[in-house]
Parts: C-alpha cells; structure tokens; sequence
C-alpha cells in the first residue's frame, strides 16, 4: 500500500522528533509522517544517556557543536519549563589531577568564555573541595550552566506535540530502501510505501547505511562504541554533590569516566567507550556479524585502531575489569571503593568514521535536492535537540517553497 504526504522524516530518536516538531511549528499545514522502526520512540542513544543538559564548554567556537549546543540549551530549558517536565541546572566541575592536564583545562575556560558562559570560575585545590568534598585535583573550574533531565522524557513529550499538531508517528516501520528523484522521495519501509515530497532521515546508528541509498560514494560510516556504566550504591551517594569531570584527552573524542547526579536520583559513573560488536550491542556477549565485519573492514577503522590502539585495549581492559574501573574512578574521587558500585546501565554512541581515519568530532549534515542525511549528532545532540531540529527545518523550507 502507498501512501504520500509531504514530508516524511525517518528516525524517533530525540533529534528526528525534534526536527518534526520544528517543520509542524514553522508549517503547520503540512502533512508530515514521522517512521520509527522500534515499538517506542527513543529507544536508542536518546534513551541510554546520561541526562546531561551540556553548556557548551568543549566545543570549538563558530563550529556547528558550540553554535548549536547553545542556541540548544536556551531552547531546552524553556520547553522543559514550559511543558513541566523536571530538570536541574546544578553546575559541574572540570578537574585537573596533574600537571599535563592544565594546558587542556586552560583551553577549555578560554572556550567557554569565547561561547559565552557567563559565571565559569577557576578553583583551586582548596575550592575544588569546597564545591565536591571527596574530590581531589591540581585545579579545577566551575561550570554553573551544566544540568540534568530525563531526555527520553523530553523526547516523549516531542512526540506527543507531533501528534497533537496532526501529524503520524508510525511505529515498528523499519526503511528497507528508497529511490529519490527529481519530483520526490519514494520509501519503502516494512509495512508501507511512502511517497514524499521531502525526506529527512535522523536514523543515528542506522544513518550510513540508509545514506548510502542515496549517496553510494559516502566517505563515512558508523562505528558503535557502547559506553557502560557503575552506580553508586545509595549509602555511598554522599561522594557526589552533582556532577564531576575528568581533563578530557584532546586526541580522542571522549570526555573520560565521570560522575553525574540524574535527575531521576542516584548517580552514575562513567562511561568507558569500547569498541561494539554491533550496532545495538548493549550487554558484553552481544554479537553481530554483519555489523562487526563492516566495522573491521572499513579503510577508516583499520586507520582508527592503528592510531589508537592501546587507548583500546585500555578500555576493554576496563570494560571487563571493575577494578580498573574504579582506578580510574579514583583518580577523581580517591575514597571510592568496589563496594561502593553495582553495575548500571550501556549506550551505544554511533561514532561516524572517515575513510581516512578521522573520527568526526562535529555534526555532519548531508543535504541532497530532495533529502537531508544527518550522518553524524553526537554529543551535545541532545541538549541541541531543538536548534538542530530548526536548522534542518529551515534547510527543508527552503527546498520545499
């Protein structure tokens, strides 16, 4: 069975359900079809995260990242406050627990300046435990914008507003292909033919392969790092005010073990970032052979673990060693044991890849006549929910008009 509309976006994660929402609030009169090839929506990297609303401190000022992350932070915290749904600005800290690790902690306040945070402050050793009592470091600075909030939550409320603005969700809608011409797109996913005027496609960990449809000599594909996570047992929650960060390793694009209040309670620690044997790979033993093989054998990947190797095997070591873990743990809180963890829970990041071995630290947004691929949302994707999903609105008023 075919059926047509006007736009049709593929992807309910947070950032397809944000872009959704933007078209509908730009034009209203459209027919928009929104594909989601789970049963729920946000079942992937929206619903595995750690919930943390990013200020903006890390990313390169002008760079798609910083732009968006805080155009996207004023933007969340209104639809939060606006739609009731809980959420906390309590502040973090980024610490330095030696001397290599000042040079990357002074370009990081000079970043946050240069993207406008306003109240950001150096600590001393001494201010360091002022603000977290059981964390030690060299030196620290203090970010008062960062928060918390459940982004599942947020992207369920998204799609509740989709709905009430007439648009369909449909889900259980998984694409198998499509062919885009010069009057449209035609999609065929499980149960149904699409025909469309515009397509968006917003499909995360499934983003190469359905932008491959469209663009055989795509230079880039996904590599699924699951990141996995320790709690701290209830009696142990008084180690952590709110939320404490590691230095992170200019080289590699992963901000280190850390430790995060959610908004929900408790706190979380980590996550590692190991290799996956497949693209939703949550638990250790899962395998998957068609993903494994395309991520071994891809020119950009074998480039990657040449360069990175040991870092690797440093994180598989830890993956499966909850000492290691807690090493590293320590190095920000010292006092913390074993005892004071059980397991938690694993995302999967959809890490875009280069062909030539660069892993792509911003978002990558492939815009063709008829269809928008966005390739790459990493971090902040989810804090810049809103302002990426107005920026891809506006890219598809353009070509529609």
């Amino acid at each position: 069975m075919t059926k047509s509309c006007d736009i049709l976006i593929v992807g309910g994660g947070i950032v397809g359900l944000a872009t959704a929402f933007r078209i509908l609030q730009s034009r209203p009169d459209l027919r928009l079809v929104l594909l989601e090839k789970e049963s729920t929506l946000a079942k992937h990297q929206t619903g595995n995260n750690s919930g943390v609303i990013h200020s903006g401190l890390y990313y390169r000022p002008g760079s798609l990242k910083a732009l968006n992350c805080i155009a996207g932070y004023r933007q969340l915290l209104t639809f939060c406050q606006d739609e009731g749904i809980p959420h906390e600005i309590c502040g973090k800290v980024v610490v330095a627990t030696n001397e290599k690790e000042l040079p990357q902690l002074e370009m990081l306040y000079h970043r946050g300046i240069a993207n406008g945070l306003e109240g950001i402050r150096w600590l001393s050793s001494q201010e360091i435990s002022e603000v977290e009592p059981h964390c030690v470091g060299l030196r620290g600075i203090r970010v008062p914008q960062t928060g918390i909030v459940d982004y599942k939550a947020v992207a369920i409320r998204y799609g509740e507003k989709i709905r009430e603005a007439g648009a369909e969700i449909f889900l259980g809608e998984s694409v198998k292909d499509m062919v885009v011409n010069s009057s449209g797109v035609e999609v065929v996913s499980d149960h149904h033919t699409w025909s469309s005027k515009f397509l968006v496609v917003c499909a995360g960990l499934q983003s190469d392969r359905l932008a491959l449809k469209s663009d055989p000599n795509l230079p880039v594909r996904i590599i699924p790092f699951r990141g996995e996570y320790y709690e701290l047992k209830p009696e142990a929650h008084y180690l952590v005010r709110n939320l404490i960060y590691p230095v992170p390793d200019p080289a590699f694009p992963f901000l280190g073990v850390h430790f995060t209040r959610m908004i929900g309670g408790g706190v979380e620690c980590g996550p590692n970032a190991v290799l996956a044997w497949g693209r939703e790979a949550y638990k250790k033993t899962d395998f998957n052979w068609q993903d494994t093989w395309e991520t071994l054998t891809w020119t950009g990947f074998q480039r990657v673990a040449f360069r990175y190797w040991r870092s690797g095997l440093d994180e598989i070591y830890r993956s499966w060693s909850k000492s290691a873990f807690v090493r590293a743990l320590q190095r920000l809180i010292p006092s913390i044991q074993e005892k004071d963890l059980v397991p938690g829970g694993a995302g999967i990041r959809a890490q875009a890849c280069h062909v030539n071995g660069q892993l792509l630290d911003d978002f990558d947004l492939r815009v063709h006549e008829r269809v928008i691929h966005v390739c790459n949302a990493p971090s902040p994707a989810a804090t810049a929910s809103l302002a990426i999903g107005e920026t891809l609105a506006q890219q598809v008023m353009e070509r529609f008009d």
